[in-house]
């Protein structure tokens, strides 16, 4: 089967924060029902910043390889594209990337909770959350 490229030349990147490595495009922000939808662009061979996740994700590895990484910054998992995945609310911290290219992951995230991620330093100290409300001034 013939490999397929994918063209996200006309996808309005932005900048989330001073966050490194990492360009996001939000999709939806459904605020009655506390769900939003965002395409996530982690740069080829970096890791953007200690997070955990507050309340489930579902991704959807749509170009390159979702690269997840410990705190010390040590490989925990490969997502290749096509990948789909569940992942439940966890204390867990991590790290995220691309791999040999910048990898593009489409997440939806439901808001359980009014933190959706806590960005963290990397003394595992709290640094930032992330609520609906800033994906939804993104949206604006």
């Amino acid at each position: 089967m013939a490999q397929l490229g994918f063209d996200d030349s006309n996808i309005r990147w932005e900048r989330f924060g001073d966050v490194e490595h990492l360009w996001l495009s939000v999709l939806d922000v459904d605020a009655k029902n506390r769900i939003v939808q965002v395409l996530f662009k982690f740069a080829a061979n970096q890791q953007i910043v200690l997070h955990r996740h507050k309340t489930t994700n579902k991704t959807f590895v749509i170009q390159g390889e979702h690269r997840l990484y410990h705190p010390d910054g040590k490989l925990k998992e490969i997502r290749p594209a096509g990948r789909y995945t569940v992942s439940p609310p966890s204390n867990d911290p991590h790290r995220e990337g691309g791999g040999d290219q910048d990898v593009v992951v489409m997440f939806t995230i439901y808001g359980e909770n009014d933190a959706l991620y806590e960005l963290l330093d990397d003394q595992m100290n709290i640094v930032a959350s992330v609520s609906i409300d800033d994906f939804a001034k993104l949206l604006d």
